[in-house]
C-alpha cells in the first residue's frame, strides 16, 4: 500500500456537487488514528448541523457497506451504530490541534 493519501475520483460527480462545499475529509491508518480535517462554515454556525451531517454519512455508508460486502443495509447500519456507540463510551483517540494550522483539523 502506498504511503500517500489515495484521493476519491469526484470528477463522476461533479454536477451534483456544483453547488456544494466540502467539509470534511478522513484519513485512517491500519492500527492507527483516524485523522480529519473539519472545515464548520459549509455545515453552519450550530454544531449540531454537524452533528446532522455525520448522521446522513452514517446512513450513506450503511448503503455502501451493504454494496461491497453482500450484508443488508439494516445489518450495516447497525454494525456502524454499534462502532460509534463504542467510540462514545471508550475512545481509542483523544482529538489534537495541528500546529501552524487555522482550525481545519
Amino acid at each position: 500500500m502506498s504511503g500517500k493519501p489515495t484521493p476519491i475520483d469526484l470528477v463522476p460527480y461533479s454536477e451534483m456537487l456544483s453547488d456544494s462545499r466540502e467539509f470534511l475529509r478522513v484519513w485512517a491508518k491500519e492500527g492507527g488514528p483516524v485523522t480529519c480535517f473539519i472545515n464548520p462554515v459549509p455545515v453552519g454556525g450550530d454544531p449540531m448541523g454537524f452533528g446532522i451531517a455525520l448522521v446522513d454519512c452514517i446512513r450513506h455508508g450503511a448503503k455502501t457497506w451493504a454494496r461491497a460486502t453482500g450484508i443488508s443495509e439494516a445489518e450495516a447500519l447497525e454494525r456502524i451504530w454499534e462502532g460509534v456507540d463504542a467510540e462514545r463510551a471508550n475512545p481509542t483517540d483523544i482529538a489534537t490541534d495541528y500546529p501552524g494550522k487555522d482550525g481545519l483539523i
